[in-house]
């Protein structure tokens, strides 16, 4: 494994200030967040994946409205069936369970097969109904394994994902697009080992890669950073920089 499972830092950050602009409605029984670029366009599309704060969170929406605001029509899926993790969840917590489906009213866990359907499910919509040429995938955290899982032609065009988590070796290995990272110094998630092990199969694929390394920021310091922190912030900003940056390379060309 690449990358270690989803602990309580998962979950931990602050909350930021503003309004999201777009808009939460049903897709084949779960909801999504969608957020349009100015022009309207539906041509180059990304499919956020948040983190297990769920696509509810305030800091997501607004982080897919700046992708938005760039030109991407934008689609955030629930991941986990109306069953995220709060910020700052106070008390006892066993992933495990949750990741089992234990505190779900229906017991539906959130595993691959668990997961995989919903975002096949949104790329045929960004694809078929909205006519996305090309189609990116951000991953935040928990969602980062899942643009690794469906980086292949035909679904995900380009990736980019900060601090993932619970990514295999094989499903990196069996990636068949550009990826890149953004990643925290201190992150027990995916510390130095795990970032060398990730660099060297990443040397051997056949598809331009990058990985950023932020100096001074925590596991989750794209989305849940303290924006009153310079240091945060600057790394927060930079991080989602990177990603418009990599879009243009390798998305819209």
């Amino acid at each position: 494994m690449t990358s270690h499972p989803s602990q309580s830092c998962c979950y931990q950050g602050f909350q930021h200030d503003g309004t999201p602009q777009g808009t939460v409605t049903n897709l084949d029984g779960f909801e999504v967040y969608t957020s349009y670029p100015l022009s309207e366009s539906t041509e180059y599309g990304v499919l956020l994946l948040s983190d297990i704060i769920g696509h509810r969170f305030t800091n997501s929406q607004l982080v897919a409205d700046q992708f938005a605001k760039n030109g991407y029509f934008v689609m955030m899926p629930d991941l986990f069936h109306g069953d995220p993790v709060p910020l700052n969840k106070p008390g006892e917590f066993d992933m495990q369970k949750w990741r089992m489906g234990a505190y779900h009213p229906e017991g539906k866990a959130h595993l691959p097969a668990d997961v995989d359907p919903i975002i096949e499910t949104c790329i045929r919509e960004m694809r078929a109904k909205y006519n996305c040429k090309k189609l990116g995938a951000v991953g935040y955290c928990f969602g980062g394994k899942y643009v690794v899982r469906h980086l292949h032609p035909g679904k995900f065009d380009v990736g980019y994902t900060a601090h993932p988590t619970h990514i295999d070796a094989d499903e990196l290995k069996s990636m068949k697009g550009p990826l890149a990272i953004a990643a925290a110094e201190i992150d027990a998630l995916f510390p130095s080992e795990k970032r060398l092990e990730t660099e060297t199969i990443l040397k051997e694929s056949n598809f331009p890669w990058q990985m950023n390394l932020y100096s001074g920021v925590q596991h989750g310091f794209a989305v849940r950073g303290n924006d009153d922190d310079p240091v945060a912030r600057y790394a927060m900003n930079n991080a989602f920089l990177q990603a418009i940056e990599w879009f243009k390379e390798h998305l819209i060309c």
